[in-house]
């Protein structure tokens, strides 16, 4: 009965992927290795280039939207673009943001990539 109500606890936190503890010397805790999501090509990426002063104080911030890849890819094109402007930002959930206003430089920068760029707002 015991091994029974066990068996049950493990099947239920096999569905819900946080088992803490487990008495079964034979379980083997299987982990769902999040598989990072490939780049696709410069071509096929559509990129959506805003302002943003929401949240910020009052300052602006040149928004970058709708790349699809990995975080490094993310990140390193984030970097390229924060240094050829010249100020800071971040690259992270699928958003890289250039502090200041940089929409045309960024659009230009993305489009001699291969990117489709589109402004929106302004």
């Amino acid at each position: 009965m015991k091994d029974k109500i066990e068996l049950q606890q493990l099947e239920m936190a096999k569905k819900k992927k946080n088992i803490v503890y487990s008495t079964n010397p034979d379980y083997n805790y299987e982990y769902d290795e999040e598989l990072e999501q490939e780049t696709i090509p410069n071509k096929q990426q559509k990129l959506r280039v805003l302002l943003d002063k929401k949240q910020r104080k009052g300052k602006v911030v040149t928004l970058i939207e709708g790349f699809i890849g990995s975080s490094d890819d993310l990140k390193e094109l984030g970097k390229i673009l924060k240094t050829k402007c010249g100020g800071g930002g971040s690259a992270k959930d699928g958003e890289i943001l250039i502090q200041g206003d940089h929409r045309d430089k960024i659009m230009d920068l993305l489009k001699a990539e291969g990117y489709q760029v589109k402004r929106v707002g302004g």
